[in-house]
């Protein structure tokens, strides 16, 4: 008999209180700006070969 994995859920309100820990243990929140990622290329993107 398998078990199903609990899904998981996040309620504004549950974002809000883990953000408040977060800052209040000396994490920081640096705002990204439109359009971008905030994530750094390592390595040029790789398409997947698709035969015809």
């Amino acid at each position: 008999m398998s078990k199903k994995a609990e899904k998981a859920t996040l309620t504004s309100a549950t974002i809000e209180e883990q953000t408040a820990a977060f800052l209040k243990a000396g994490g920081s929140v640096e705002q990204i700006g439109k359009g971008e990622s905030g994530q750094l290329s390592y390595s040029a993107s790789k398409q997947a070969n698709q035969k015809k």
